[in-house]
């Protein structure tokens, strides 16, 4: 890796951590030229994935949208960095797991991105259902907060 000091061709890693749960390394790397200390982040990301949209229509995998999906609706829930990072790794992980092949459909995605955040946080998985299931009325709200209680109360 180049140095961005000096911009001398080959530094050393000094030090490497896995961090979220496997699927980033950060190394700690050293310029042997000009001493210039500084870190980098190797992580996992999904190439040549398509999703299919409900619509028929086709796009490629964007781990921003999910990104973006889940501050939404962690708006105000979740101001931990880490945890979210950690949230979106195993959202990353389980997406792989389930693309057979080179299309997976956007419906497994949203499920998925349901079933982390149902475990996380009861109102940001409400939020996000509340838009992926297209709710059309508050009665469809309320029985899916409903089936939340009940679960609750079961356990």
């Amino acid at each position: 890796m180049r140095c961005p000091g000096c911009l001398h061709d080959d530094t050393k890693v000094v030090d490497s951590r896995v961090l979220d749960e496997g699927m980033v390394i950060r190394r700690r790397r050293e310029c042997p030229k000009c001493s210039f200390r500084f870190s980098t982040k190797e992580q996992v990301e999904i190439l040549n994935l398509k999703v299919q949209k409900r619509n028929g229509a086709s796009e490629p995998y964007s781990t921003e949208k999910i990104a973006r999906g889940l501050h939404i609706a962690l708006e105000k829930r979740l101001n931990d960095e880490e945890k979210f990072q950690k949230l979106l790794a195993a959202v990353e992980r389980d997406v792989q797991l389930a693309a057979k092949t080179d299309t997976i459909d956007s419906r497994t995605i949203g499920d998925i991105v349901m079933k982390h955040l149902k475990r996380l946080d009861k109102i940001a998985y409400i939020r996000f259902a509340s838009v992926y299931q297209e709710f059309e009325d508050l009665v469809e709200f309320q029985e899916e907060v409903e089936r939340l209680i009940s679960k609750r109360r079961k356990k």
